[in-house]
């Protein structure tokens, strides 16, 4: 099986959980606070190896108090990224976690973020089958080594999860994205918002015309809508207990990947998918541990079905 290239962030996730954010000029007291390795691209990563799948954690790892954090952590999971260390700090993701499990990101972002066109000359590109890519690089200056890259390799398939930034990707970037007909994975919000359409059916019709690729669309516990060009349908949620939201859009993109690198279907992929990220909203954080994990039923498709 060939490997799926993840390109993405590895950062300090500073988990704070409290009642209520604060409003301008608020006191407000933190309930409890905790640091774990996280980014999106390597949540996403995480689940990938749980389903056994191999991949290529393309992950820059700066210098300083988070950079030393995160390459601790990595090491510990025995996970190396092939990327030398960049000479400039990492950043970290202030992660506020209110009391009905909401979360709010405040990202400083450092080396992780950044990435140099000579890295990308070490993959064998070979070995690569599928690519995930993320808003939050994309949307860097250097975001254009990402996308100059995918552009010499049209045999990848690409899955974009561009996340809230994708409206603040230049324009004619994005277009180039959208040239490489990546499955575009995202939120209701984010279609809705950049399509400034009324409906999923609308948006996911017409992010399929900017793609020509299917359409994922994520629907919180009410499950997910995909679009593909043919059929449109949904997916219905899994009933969670709400702990926090951390991660949910990164499991269920790291689930799908897996998923569809195994050979099943897209519906198949997303109501698993759908599965996975029901477990990590019931879990603190954005990674499921080896039992959590192995707790989960994944192998029920017909109850799931349309």
């Amino acid at each position: 099986m060939k490997k799926i290239l993840v390109i993405g962030s590895a950062v300090v996730d500073v988990i704070i959980n409290l009642n209520h954010l604060p409003g301008k000029s608020e006191d407000v007291h933190v309930k409890s606070q905790t640091m774990s390795l996280g980014g999106c691209a390597y949540n996403t990563s995480d689940i990938i190896r749980h389903f056994g799948v191999p991949y290529i954690p393309f992950f820059p790892v700066g210098t300083g108090a988070y950079g030393e954090f995160v390459k601790t952590h990595l090491a510990m999971r025995g996970i190396t990224s092939p990327i030398p260390t960049p000479d400039s700090d990492n950043g970290c993701c202030y992660c506020f976690v209110e009391e009905d499990g909401e979360r709010t990101f405040i990202s400083y972002h450092g080396a992780e973020y950044r990435f140099q066109r000579s890295w990308f000359d070490m993959l064998d590109p070979t070995a690569i089958d599928s690519v995930y890519i993320c808003g939050l690089e994309i949307e860097e200056p250097t975001g254009v080594n990402i996308v100059d890259y995918l552009e010499l390799h049209p045999e990848f398939r690409i899955v974009f999860a561009p996340g809230p930034r994708l409206r603040k990707i230049k324009p004619e970037l994005m277009k180039r994205v959208f040239d490489l007909h990546p499955i575009l994975h995202l939120n209701e919000e984010e279609a809705l918002g950049y399509t400034e359409k009324h409906s999923l059916e609308e948006a996911g019709r017409y992010l399929y015309q900017l793609s020509h690729n299917a359409v994922i669309i994520t629907l919180g516990k009410e499950g997910c809508y995909y679009f593909d060009g043919k059929e449109a349908a949904s997916i219905p949620g899994v009933p969670a207990v709400q702990i926090d939201t951390i991660g949910a859009g990164d499991s269920h993109v790291g689930a799908l990947m897996a998923c569809m690198q195994m050979g099943k279907s897209l519906p198949e992929a997303i109501a698993i998918a759908n599965r996975i990220s029901a477990k990590v909203v019931e879990t603190r954080g954005a990674l499921l541990s080896e039992a959590e994990f192995a707790s989960l039923d994944l192998t029920v498709w017909e109850s799931d079905r349309p």
